[in-house]
């Protein structure tokens, strides 16, 4: 008998086993986690425009419904501004990062890190995302900073800074997760669509002007990886592949 071969193959039997086992404990998470979730918040319409279409949340529905106001920022104009700073002493990176572990790895290099919050579902292939925070609490989903990895290292990042300033006037009341999302399940999302991820931030259309200006959105990420954001106050829908209400 040829023990090297035998060997090999029950290597090979063993990693096939283990990346089925794997799929199988991934589907039952997502089976139950599915049926954790409670859709009593959800207009009986709007439930029934989910099983209709086949649609399955299976992030939270966030039931806070703040009074926030409205924003403005800017960018500012820096010699570093925009342009990729490479570490003095790159960083062991690992694939999943806690904020508290990035805060302590990068405070040297990048001082004003702890005032940004780590975005894991919009990592690209070799970059972490992070989104300045608006009262250390709401992600400002228009400006990011990167983080640039390669060989298991951090290496270097970008980000373009910007000032921001809540606006004087008073502070609105954001509609409800569950409204927001009733929007997109009977209007916006297509069959068989998969909600992973809700959030609230701050969101605005960019415009070719120095101030900017954004308003409390609730943010939905599709399985498919498109994003989606309703307006909290207005309620109207954006994508960022438009930055167009309503498409």
């Amino acid at each position: 008998m040829d023990w090297g071969r035998a060997k090999n193959v029950l290597i090979y039997a063993f990693l096939l086993l283990n990346l089925v086992l794997g799929y199988q404990i991934w589907m039952d998470a997502r089976e139950t986690a599915g049926a954790n979730l409670d859709f009593t918040s959800l207009a009986d319409n709007t439930q029934q425009a989910m099983e209709e279409k086949g649609i399955q949340v299976l992030a939270p529905i966030p039931n806070e419904t703040p009074k926030l106001p409205k924003l403005s920022y800017e960018f500012i104009e820096e010699d570093e501004a925009g342009i990729r700073i490479e570490l003095k002493q790159p960083v062991d990176s690992k694939l999943i990062f806690s904020q508290s572990e990035l805060e302590d790895a990068l405070q040297d290099e990048i001082p004003q890190i702890g005032t940004f919050r780590l975005d894991q579902l919009m990592a690209e292939d070799g970059a972490f995302v992070l989104h300045p925070l608006v009262d250390s609490k709401w992600p400002l989903f228009n400006v990011s900073l990167e983080l640039f990895y390669s060989d298991q290292k951090i290496t270097g990042y970008l980000q373009t800074p910007v000032k921001i300033t809540t606006a004087e006037e008073s502070e609105q009341q954001v509609l409800p997760a569950s409204k927001a999302l009733g929007t997109l399940i009977e209007n916006f999302l297509p069959n068989d669509s998969i909600v992973k991820d809700i959030q609230l931030g701050y969101y605005g259309q960019l415009f070719n002007s120095d101030l900017q200006v954004a308003m409390p959105a609730w943010r939905f990420v599709l399985e498919s990886g498109e994003v989606l954001y309703v307006q909290g106050i207005s309620g109207d829908v954006f994508s960022p592949k438009t930055d167009k209400p309503g498409e």
